[in-house]
């Protein structure tokens, strides 16, 4: 079995271009060489503080941002082959999670406008298949049936993830790729969203790559953690490892600076 993501030696580079005038933009260097594997039925989390690199990762999988050299295999397929193919073929392989729920669903459709959309052009199911598939999905996400008449505004951040977790669920891809998808929610709506994600990565067999800058949250989470340092990845261990015995000074800095975990470790 093929690992869901292996990336060797990706960059990002952005401006370095010429000006008007002859000079050139100054050279920002986002992501410099990284390599990493997400495993079949994993979570691998990438933290790092704002600027890091690692939401640029994430763009750069699901094509977002093109990368400026590397190589990126999604599902055994190179990415560029892969998104070649059109959406059709790359949404049903791999999926985005956004941070900001509410703003990431279409505010003049309903939800069961929003859940048609990938049921019908990425699965191809007629609409008896595709009304019975919305109801499965929402009872999956814990939301009622009542959901598909309404939009997006009419719901919290909560809600709305659940409701964005769904619509990535209908495409029936098993790679997610979630960037900071509880940084917008209350730390109690936090908690029964990634208790949620938990459950459906066992249900629907998935494989998540986690972005976040929150070490409680990653640590909840994660089987194994990377870490991210203006660009480069500087630890990739497991959970368990990484809390315990960090080996790189950013990282225990990193884990010393959480309040949250410090409090933890106190109790």
């Amino acid at each position: 079995m093929s690992d869901a993501i292996v990336v060797r030696d990706l960059v990002k580079t952005f401006g370095g271009g010429r000006t008007l005038f002859g000079g050139r933009t100054h050279e920002l260097h986002a992501v410099k060489g990284v390599s990493f594997e997400l495993k079949q039925n994993e979570t691998l989390a990438i933290v790092g503080e704002s600027g890091s690199g690692k939401s640029t990762i994430a763009r750069m999988l699901v094509g977002l941002e093109t990368p400026s050299s590397g190589e990126m295999i999604i599902d055994g397929q190179d990415a560029k082959e892969l998104r070649a193919q059109g959406s059709a073929v790359f949404g049903r392989v791999v999926q985005y999670v956004f941070q900001d729920p509410v703003a990431s669903l279409n505010p003049r459709k309903t939800i069961d406008n929003i859940l048609d959309v990938p049921l019908r052009l990425l699965c191809g199911y007629d609409a008896g298949k595709r009304a019975a598939r919305k109801k499965e999905l929402l009872d999956a996400v814990q939301m009622p049936s009542d959901t598909l008449e309404r939009y997006p505004h009419e719901f919290s951040g909560g809600q709305a993830q659940r409701i964005a977790i769904a619509r990535a669920l209908a495409a029936e891809a098993r790679i997610m790729v979630l960037d900071e998808p509880v940084s917008a929610l209350d730390v109690s709506v936090q908690a029964q969203v990634l208790l949620l994600l938990d459950d459906l990565k066992r249900a629907f067999d998935l494989s998540y790559l986690f972005i976040s800058h929150d070490l409680a949250v990653v640590e909840s989470v994660s089987d194994r953690v990377a870490v991210m340092y203006l660009g480069e990845m500087v630890e990739l261990d497991t959970a368990q490892t990484l809390f315990r015995t960090p080996s790189h000074d950013y990282t225990r800095e990193l884990i010393a600076s959480a309040p949250r975990l410090e409090s933890a470790a106190a109790e």
